[in-house]
């Protein structure tokens, strides 16, 4: 990791849980890289430079060579992909496990980040921005809720990860996920509770957490009391 230019990989993005994906699988995979910390509703990806670089003028951003990608779960699919996987850890060395992994990671992406944490983080603690929704923020949870307790009635395998003894970019999705549940003080199953410490005993997790939040958590990050 180095702020100079020689390095090939690039990763724009600092104090989000969609950024510190990029990082753990970056740790995991012992690449070097540059990071560009402009962070989130600072104007910092409002500018023509970084919109030219992804005009949807959000972070995360992963540059390698001439491939720019953006969308945390795209750039961790790709690095898994395209750089060597250590040992313990999961790809798509088949269609087949690559289609499971996937499915895990759609599941992640919609069911939980989109369609509840995010609408949460919208209309509660954002709810300045994105106006005020109680009806919604409480359907959401409630969602939240039904779809974590399924996930955890799913992973019935013969290890502690998703895809059993090792580890994949469906943890690395799932983990942020729980993350963000618990700062909003959302109930998770103990299997959950389980799984979420072992992650996060990770090396690669501790390394991503300091790179993303170098001054500690932010206030911002948690729901507003009600």
């Amino acid at each position: 990791m180095s702020g100079d230019n020689e390095y090939k990989i690039m990763v724009w993005g600092v104090e989000s849980g969609r950024c510190m994906r990029v990082y753990w699988m970056a740790e995991e995979l012992s690449l070097d890289y540059q990071i560009i910390p402009i962070t989130s509703r600072s104007g910092e990806t409002l500018t023509a430079d970084f919109s030219t670089l992804n005009p949807v003028q959000k972070i995360p951003v992963f540059k390698y060579g001439e491939t720019i990608i953006s969308e945390s779960a795209a750039i961790i699919m790709y690095m898994a992909d395209k750089f060597p996987l250590p040992e313990g850890f999961c790809g798509g060395k088949t269609p087949e496990l690559k289609a499971i992994i996937s499915q895990w990671c759609f599941f992640v992406m919609t069911e939980l980040d989109a369609h509840s944490l995010y609408l949460i983080r919208r209309h509660d603690s954002l709810r300045e921005v994105y106006g005020e929704a109680p009806e919604a923020v409480a359907s959401a949870e409630e969602y939240f809720t039904k779809q974590i307790n399924a996930a955890a009635e799913k992973m019935t395998g013969d290890g502690p990860y998703i895809m059993g003894s090792s580890f994949s970019i469906a943890d690395i999705l799932l983990t942020s996920c729980l993350d963000w549940a618990v700062a909003y003080q959302l109930q998770i199953p103990p299997k959950m509770e389980t799984y979420r410490a072992l992650a996060h005993d990770r090396e690669g997790y501790q390394k991503a957490l300091k790179i993303t939040y170098p001054n500690g958590i932010p206030a911002t990050m948690l729901r507003s009391s009600k």
